[in-house]
């Protein structure tokens, strides 16, 4: 069996929810989103888990999830540390806000072993989707899972999304958007002023941050890091390198990125009035079958 790790991004506090969404219990018996995440990874054969989170929640992770799934599947951490940057740059004095996703990848460069997948902690995106991701890094090529755009939006406003466009399944561009509902079609308003408003059809394939990767891609980062440390070095205390932008940067450069499109329910859960819903919703896929009800029995 190759090596697939699972990659996942845990180092985000989430303040509009009111505290850690990464440990709030949202399963019958208390299993929190990244539980859900993990068990499906090592049904479609991951090897690995890597969690980058901060230094100071690593008891918190251990405790917890960590001890859960401890036997069943190897399990590393990595720290987003604002110092992890490329030699003969420093932080700048003041500077707390990390550097952006793509540098949170960076970080985790000596934890990730074979072709590896990324997702968010606070995301419950679905048991066929790993599936599907699990797949893709087989391919041994950049992946994107591409979940159909109206079932991620909501009932209470325009929400932010990576409005993929793609020809015979390989992906020409991902537009991040401010997108909303309108008639039978989705809108969609490039966060970019200088592209135009378009629209897209229900079933367009949207990104949601679950994406797949070889390797190379650690060295792609560490290569833009250093450009854009040496051209930004005068104004580096907002700067960000987010892996969307890395990934756009690959497709200027002629790298193949699929566009894997998926049949799972992504659900988000940014208030903790969504939380209820999610649980609802897991209920339901455990009387399906899909989960069983004692996640780690």
């Amino acid at each position: 069996m190759k090596d697939k790790t699972l990659v996942i991004l845990a180092a985000g506090m989430g303040s509009r929810f009111g505290g850690m969404k990464q440990t709030f219990p949202v399963g019958p018996n208390d299993e929190f989103i990244i539980d859900y995440s993990i068990y499906s990874a090592i049904k479609y054969g991951f090897t690995k888990v890597v969690f980058i989170i901060r230094e100071e929640f690593l008891e918190l992770f251990e405790s917890t999830i960590g001890k859960r799934i401890n036997g069943r599947i190897k399990v590393g951490y990595a720290f987003q540390k604002l110092d992890d940057i490329p030699d003969g740059f420093s932080v700048p004095d003041g500077r707390e806000k990390p550097w952006g996703t793509a540098h949170a990848i960076y970080c985790a460069r000596n934890e990730i072993e074979g072709n590896f997948g990324v997702i968010t902690a606070d995301d419950f995106y679905g048991d066929k989707a790993f599936e599907d991701l699990s797949k893709a890094l087989d391919t041994n090529n950049y992946s994107v899972i591409g979940y159909h755009i109206a079932d991620t939006l909501s009932e209470n406003g325009s929400v932010k999304r990576g409005v993929i466009r793609s020809k015979d399944k390989i992906i020409t561009e991902i537009i991040e958007s401010s997108v909303i509902l309108d008639g039978d079609r989705v809108k969609c308003t490039p966060l970019d002023k200088n592209k135009p408003e378009f629209y897209v059809e229900k079933n367009n394939s949207c990104s949601m941050l679950m994406n797949g990767f070889t390797t190379d891609i650690i060295t792609k980062i560490g290569n833009v890091m250093k450009d854009d440390f040496e051209k930004h070095k005068d104004d580096l205390m907002d700067y960000e390198m987010l892996l969307p932008d890395i990934m756009d940067d690959s497709i200027k450069d002629g790298k193949i990125i699929l566009d894997i499109p998926t049949d799972s329910k992504w659900v988000g859960m940014t208030y903790k009035e969504d939380a209820t819903y999610l649980k609802e919703f897991i209920l339901k896929e455990i009387e399906k079958g899909v989960y069983p009800h004692n996640l780690w029995d």
